[in-house]
């Protein structure tokens, strides 16, 4: 269960990160260089290897990571509400 709600948390990362990507944000060319690597996808890269750092853990009996990668999940989409939204 615990991989499961991981993995859907980690499909709302990707989908709120590339929108993100997509707003055309000011503060997005204030980004450091290795942010805006390959167009952003080098962003996308950390994003799932924090996804599969989380799932791993999780797979090995760790609950305080799902807590943890729910709690960062929760930052993240609430971040990116704020700067699709433009209230940033």
């Amino acid at each position: 269960m615990g991989l499961f709600l991981a993995f859907l948390f980690g499909v709302g990362n990707f989908a709120a990160h590339r929108a993100v990507l997509n707003s055309d944000h000011p503060m997005l060319a204030r980004a450091p260089w290795l942010f805006q690597m390959m167009g952003g996808r080098f962003s996308l890269a950390l994003e799932f290897i924090m996804l599969l750092g989380a799932m791993l853990m999780i797979a090995q009996g760790s609950t305080s990571w799902a807590w943890i990668y729910a709690f960062y999940s929760a930052v993240n989409l609430g971040a990116a509400w704020l700067i699709v939204t433009k209230r940033i």
